[in-house]
Formats: C-alpha cells, sequence, structure tokens
C-alpha cells in the first residue's frame, strides 16, 4: 500500500510540475511579445529621442 501512495503521490508531484512548467513557457513568451512591441511602439522623448519605454 505504502509503494502504490509513493508512486501516486510522485505522479502527482510531475503533473503539477508540468503544469507549472507549461504555464511558465507561456508567461515567457507573452513576456517577450510584450517586449518586442515596446520597441516598435516607443514614443519620441525629450528632443525628438526616442526613450526607453520601461522605466528600470
Amino acid at each position: 500500500m505504502i509503494p502504490l501512495l509513493i508512486v501516486l503521490l510522485l505522479a502527482l508531484i510531475l503533473f503539477g510540475a508540468g503544469f507549472a512548467l507549461k504555464i511558465l513557457w507561456w508567461l515567457a513568451v507573452i513576456v517577450l511579445v510584450v517586449w518586442a512591441l515596446g520597441f516598435v511602439f516607443r514614443g519620441a522623448g525629450a528632443g525628438g529621442r526616442r526613450g526607453r519605454w520601461y522605466r528600470w
């Protein structure tokens, strides 16, 4: 009974980790797209220079 519980717990942990990693990959892709679009749509700063679109 204990080995069965260990196997089920391991399967649950690995499934949860795989799901979390998939979500993190999608978040990384979305952040990359927003970051790339920021370079295309950034506005002109003082003096006609194109400034940074982010604060840091």
